[in-house]
This record gives C-alpha cells, structure tokens and sequence, in this order.
C-alpha cells in the first residue's frame, strides 16, 4: 500500500493531483523553487521541499533534488504531473532505482514515445496510420533538405523530442527550408536539450483529435473516448472538447482501437494519450503519443464520470483497471479553454506582475483547475497558464453557453488575459457549427477584434472616470458640491487623454472630444459599481491599486491609469527606433551590430520566455545606432535592446 505522494511539479496540477491523492488519504508532498515559495501548490500539501531557484533547470527540472526530497520526507510514490520531467525516461528509472513507485508508464514506453522518430516506425510496425514523412536516423540539414523534396511541400519541421508546438514550423516553399530548420534545431535545443528533427507532409487544416488511453500491469487496455484539440495558436491547445463534434460513432472506435494498439505495441502502464490528426474524409493520422496526463484530461473526466487521477494512482499500486472497455460510457459534452496571462491585441505577448484580483464565476456545470489566486505574482520563469476554465452539459450548446458566462463572468485584475479571446471563439458561429480545424484562428477567426488593440469607446472612458471618482472622494465617492466640468486625464496604451465629467446628484455626464455619454449611480460597493446605462441597470467591477484602474464590464476587461496630477513625459511609442524587451526572459541571439542598416519588420533580436522564442523586429527602417545586449543574458520587461537611427535620404 502506497502512503506518501510526492508532486515533481507545480501550478495547476500539482494542486489538482494533491486534491485526489489526500481524498484518497495519501500524504502529500510539494516541491517548489525559491520563486514559488507562496505558491497554492505548496500551501496546500502536507509537507514541502525547496528544490532550487527559479530556473526550471536549476528546480523543477533538477532530479536529484526531486528524489533527495522523497527521500527526506519519506516519500513511496512519486506523480510527476505534465511537462517538465513527466516524460523524462532517465527520472522514471531513477525514481525505480531510488525503490520509488513512478506513477505512470515504465521508461522504455516513455524514451520509445519520446522520440518522434522512433514511435513512429513503431506505430508502422503496429498496423497504426501515420503520416508520410522523413524520419531517418541521418537527420543533418543536407539530408532534410534532399528528403523534402521527395516529400513535397507544404510540409512540417519537427523536434524529434518535442512537444507544445515548440521546435515545429510550417515550411511552404524549399526557399524557407533552411532558415526554418536552424531556427527548429534552436528552439528544440533550448526546449528539449535535443535538436534531432524529422520532416512530415503538412495535412492542411485537419481536426487534431487525440484518444484517452489506460493500461494497467495485467494486459488490460482500455479508451475514455476522444478530445478534439483542433483550434490551436502556433501548434499549441487553445480550446479542447469531449466528445469531438467531428467524430462518429465508427471513426471513434476505429481510432480509439488504434489507439489501444498503440498502447500495447510498447507494453504501456497507466494514462496516455494518443494524438491523431484527421483530415476531411476522415481518414486519421498518428501524430505523437503523450506518456503522461494531459492538461485537457478534465473534458475526459467529466463527460466519463472517472477521476484520472485515482485511475493513475490505482495502477501504480498494482490494481487492474477500475472498468472494461464495454464499461466505459459518455455523457453530455465538455469544452476547456486555457486561460492564459498574455495579450491577444499585441501578438499574445505572454504578460508578467501581481495578480491583484482573481475570482472564479460560480455556476452549474464549472470547473476551475488553478494554481493561483489573489495576490500570487505571474513571472516570466514560467508557463503563464492561469486556469484551466472548463463547463459541463447535457449538450454541446448547453456547455459553450455555460463557458462563455464563466469567462465573461471570471474576475482577473492586474494582468492582461486572453478572457475575451477565448469567449469570443466559443461563441463564434463556425466553433458552434464543429467545424473548427487546426487553422480555424488564422482563417475564419483572423480578424477577431479580440486580436487587435481596441479603442476605449466612450461609455468604457466614462466608466473609467466614475470609479476613479468614487475611489478619490474622500467620502467613497464623488462630492456633493455644486456641478462643476472635472478633468481627468487617463492613460490608456500609451496614448493621454483628457475626459471632462460632470456630476449632478447621482448622474454624471462625460465627454472627450464631440463624444458625450451619460450615467446614473444607482450604488457601489468596493470594488463593483451598479450603474444605470440607457435606461439598463448594467454592474461594472473595478479595482484600484495606486494610479493604476482595472476595469470589467459587458464581457470585457481594460484598464487606464490616472495622470490628471502626472507632469507630460515623453513616449518612445510605434516607431520611436528604441526597442525593448517585451518582457522578462533570456537573449537567445542577436542578429545585428552597430552600423548595420536594417529594414522595418526585420529580426533583430531572438528573446526566449515563457518556453518559446520571441522576434524583436525593427519598427522602423534606419541604421543600428547601439546594441545594449548579447546572446545570454537575462533581460527585465521594457529594458532598451537596440536603438535604430533614421537613415537620411540624399538629395
């Protein structure tokens, strides 16, 4: 019998898996670097260990602090959650050989599944579709190069040990083979610690479905039905659903028998994932196989009624799945979408600070699995995942409606968020319609205002003015003195405007420029203003902290910050020459030198953070006057790069 559960991660599903291991009466252990010290994660458990600073590479990532950790504490049992070591064959063996049971499949399956070229000839061998491609043991540039043009384009550039869409580029023509390759080779290096890559014939929009898998010691393999995981961002998950709108009842059980193929073929144990791709005809596809949970397992969950967790657990102990396959029913339909600290507007810049306010909506049907709360700081060190936001119903309408209310609903003050984003995709018609593919966001979702910066209308600035009011009365709210025209000057994105408002009893009256827009206080309390709007009782949530404002109303989220008392200080702004960090993270290269003459939108700059590679492009054609950086060095959000000088035309 198993007793002590050490959690190898953080965040979301640390906290998620220390939930069921003490339901089911496991002690419990976290791990945590220096910078999560606070963390929900480690609140939560019963004892905790810090395992090294911030840096994955020096914490989350450090085996011998894990085991040295389960040894201290006493430890039997050891879940490594997803990413960081999760599919790490040298930490399962290790955790064998320190006498730890490893909840989840033995190393071989993992170093097998592991490597895309080798799963794949395997899945060949296993009688499971996969898609044509190049997958030699002579993977030089040369030999890539020779191979795409037998393969033929439009194709993809993958990391061979990779995952999350990293290492992994779209190539449409051999004039961009090379620069995507070295590029490939770069980030899976940084991701993996391996640039080893293998080549595939690009199926072009195709549903990306994945099936639930289980095996247990005894020989028994079973499937939880599939996930569609088709809208995606950069090869990475934005929404997942269970049952897959896309999937009958036949393809279904073609799929997941593959999938149990698959699973037996490297004598797998416990939760695993295999992901197809599907292409219009339905015929599908092997892509990868996951040795791990999966971070949309809760879709499965719900629609299943089983806690995975538990099911995971049990075989690490030795126990026969808890069901057959003719056992296994779904019900309803669940979606999942991830919500992130990043900036849809401005190229989903991943977003850093003090989450000053978060609060999860209530309702039939929710289920929030989250590692933060109020108070927690989002850093650049790593994924910036604040939730998983996930709704339950009866049918597929019933579980969109409910999700757009939850994130419409959903309280995130001091960092910008893709709330909006995602609310907009699961209202979107052609989500609604299940007919999303993988290129669903760059095709009928492109122009979404949700990806481009938006103006404050009118009525968001008078809103904006009456909560700054009610914040800077020294009786909660405005005064009582006769009407008078107050000026406000908010910062909203750079930019400084002036609005004036007037105040007659309970109304105010605001304008900037011709525009004109009138409230009615109908009450407040600290922090939610109830407010009547053309003759609509509307609420509008808002949170203060220091000159900055956030805001929440009708679905969406904004902030300004007070200057009306600021003197006028000067904006670098679009165009300026000086480029900045966009936030915290490492210089991976840097592409320039002093004297050179650079074109606009040319790379000058490679930034890593948050696990991916950032450009920095110049804004402005000219000639490099200063590089202020180097390859290697730790950078803060907003810190000068390089400085671009204006090249004078002759006359």
């Amino acid at each position: 019998m198993l007793k002590k559960l050490l959690i190898a991660n953080r965040g979301e599903i640390a906290v998620r898996v220390i939930r069921t291991a003490k339901s089911l009466g496991y002690r419990t252990v976290a791990v945590y670097s220096e910078a999560d010290a606070n963390a929900l994660h480690v609140e939560l458990a019963d004892e905790a260990v810090c395992i090294g600073p911030a840096q994955v590479s020096a914490s989350y990532l450090n085996a011998e602090a894990i085991l040295e950790a389960a040894r201290k504490t006493g430890a039997d049992c050891v879940h490594p959650g997803y990413g960081f070591l999760s599919e790490n064959s040298a930490f399962a063996r290790a955790c064998k050989d320190a006498g730890l049971i490893f909840v989840g499949p033995p190393e071989s399956a993992i170093e097998l599944m592991g490597s895309k070229r080798r799963s794949k000839i395997a899945m060949q061998e296993a009688g499971v579709p996969v898609v044509p491609g190049y997958e030699g043991d002579n993977a030089s540039d040369d030999e890539l190069i020779r191979a795409a043009a037998d393969i033929g384009y439009p194709l993809m550039v993958k990391a061979s040990a990779g995952g999350g869409g990293r290492g992994m580029r779209l190539v449409e023509s051999e004039t961009e083979l090379a620069d995507n390759l070295k590029r490939a080779r770069s980030e899976a290096k940084q991701a993996f610690g391996d640039d080893e890559l293998i080549l595939e014939k690009a199926v072009i929009e195709p549903r990306h479905v994945e099936i639930q898998v289980f095996a247990d010691r005894h020989g028994n393999a079973v499937y939880l039905g599939e996930r569609d995981c088709s809208v995606q961002r950069r090869h990475q998950k934005v929404v997942e659903e269970a049952p897959s709108p896309f999937v009958t009842a036949e393809l279904r059980q073609a799929m997941g028998e593959a999938a149990v193929r698959a699973a037996l073929a490297c004598s797998y144990e416990g939760a695993g994932t295999v992901e197809f791709l599907v292409d219009k005809d339905r015929n599908f596809y092997f892509l990868e196989m996951n040795t791990r949970l999966q971070v949309e397992h809760p879709v499965t969950e719900l629609i299943t009624g089983q806690d995975l967790v538990a099911w995971q657990l049990a075989v690490a102990e030795g126990q026969a799945l808890p069901l057959g396959q003719d056992e296994i029913t779904l019900n309803g339909h669940a979606i999942e979408v991830r919500l992130y600290a990043e900036d849809p507007a401005h190229g989903f810049t991943p977003q850093t600070g003090t989450l000053h306010q978060f609060q999860p909506a209530e309702g039939e049907g929710l289920r929030y699995d989250t590692g933060i709360r109020s108070g927690d700081t989002v850093s650049p060190h790593y994924d910036p995942m604040l939730a998983k936001v996930i709704a339950w119903g009866q049918t597929r309408d019933e579980a969109r409606r409910r999700l757009v209310r939850a994130l419409e609903d959903t309280t995130v003050f001091g960092v910008t968020t893709n709330r909006w984003f995602l609310s907009r995709i699961i209202a979107d018609d052609t989500f609604g319609a299940g007919e999303a593919t993988t290129g669903f966001l760059q095709t009928a979702f492109s122009a979404d205002p949700s990806m481009s910066p938006q103006q404050l209308s009118i009525r968001e600035l008078a809103l904006s003015a009456c909560a700054l009011g009610l914040g800077n009365s020294g009786q909660g709210g405005w005064s009582n003195a006769p009407a008078t025209v107050i000026p406000i000057k908010l910062e909203v994105q750079g930019e400084t405007l002036e609005v004036k408002v007037r105040k007659s009893g309970h109304s105010l009256s605001v304008s900037h420029g011709d525009e004109h827009h009138h409230l009615v206080v109908q009450s407040h309390t600290d922090g939610l203003l109830c407010i009547i709007d053309n003759g609509i009782r509307q609420r509008c949530q808002y949170h203060r902290e220091g000159d900055s404002l956030y805001l929440q109303a009708f679905g969406q989220s904004w902030s300004v910050r007070d200057v009306t008392h600021q003197p006028a200080a000067g904006s670098a702004g679009t165009g300026s020459g000086k480029l900045q960090a966009s936030m915290d993270g490492a210089i991976i290269d840097v592409l320039v030198a002093e004297g050179e003459t650079v074109e606009q939108g040319q790379t000058l700059v490679i930034l890593e953070a948050m696990k991916m590679e950032h450009p920095v492009k110049a804004d402005r054609p000219g000639v490099v006057a200063g590089v202020h950086t180097r390859a290697g060095e730790q950078v803060r959000r907003s810190q000068l790069l390089v400085e671009i000088t204006v090249t004078e035309e002759k006359t």
